[in-house]
């Protein structure tokens, strides 16, 4: 088993930072993607947050009223060691491609 953390993610607007009004899961939960985690409530409005995975709830960040700054740990799933891999793709090292700009010499005899 592998722990995945999830950070509180950028929730738009400019908002930096959420209150914690109430954990809708707790430590040692089973949940499915998007199952409702919590509901936060920021300067704009209140609104629950999906699970990003399926997995076990393994650690809870704040409790209610705590504000939890963006990028900040919010919750730790357990999961199977075989979905806990990198999500998206690595970039390789790939040498420069040479861009030429061509360009009329246009001479005016």
């Amino acid at each position: 088993m592998a722990e995945l953390p999830f950070p509180l993610p950028d929730l738009g607007e400019g908002l930096i930072e959420a209150t914690v009004l109430e954990w809708l899961v707790a430590e040692g939960d089973q949940v499915e993607r998007n199952q409702p985690l919590v509901e936060v409530e920021t300067t704009k409005s209140a609104l629950e947050l999906p699970s990003p995975q399926s997995g076990m709830v393994l650690k809870v960040h704040g409790a209610p009223g705590d504000v939890i700054k963006v990028g900040e740990p919010l919750v730790v799933f357990e999961v199977p060691d075989d979905t806990a891999g990198i999500v998206g793709t690595v970039p390789t090292e790939e040498a420069p491609k040479r861009r030429v700009r061509l360009s009329a010499n246009l001479d005016e005899d």
